[in-house]
């Protein structure tokens, strides 16, 4: 089981196991939503322990199609947590139990700012990773 939480522990919930891929965006909507670092989860790995009230979902104008989530109370970043989808990306940060997953991707590389300095061997695409 690996535990989930905002900072100031109104949202708590629990996946009952192991994202299944981790990636990192340099966007610069990804970046100003404290998130850039996500995991993919299953709506059915994801239980909810309490607080799911206290998500709030900011829902962007277009060309942008995917809300973020983040915690009413601290403003903690929690990705899409809220999805109806099958599978979608929550804030690695919001995980509180170590897990075994590296970084496998990072995307929207042009958009990364000079200061930061990518270490690691993760794949590198210019905006959303090639399908597989």
């Amino acid at each position: 089981m690996i535990k989930g939480s905002c900072c100031c522990g109104a949202v708590k919930f629990e996946l009952i196991s192991e994202p299944s891929m981790m990636g990192t965006c340099h966007c610069s909507r990804c970046r100003k939503a404290g998130a850039s670092t996500i995991v993919f989860v299953k709506k059915e790995q994801l239980n909810w322990v309490q607080g799911k009230e206290q998500v709030a979902l900011y829902q962007p104008t277009p060309p942008y199609k995917y809300g973020r989530c983040f915690c009413k109370i601290c403003g903690s970043s929690l990705g899409e947590i809220l999805s109806e989808e099958d599978s979608f990306p929550i804030a690695a940060n919001a995980l509180d139990t170590e897990f075994g997953l590296k970084n496998q991707f990072h995307e929207f590389v042009s958009e990364k700012p000079s200061w930061y300095e990518i270490c690691d061997d993760a794949e590198q695409s210019e905006g959303h990773p090639p399908s597989s």
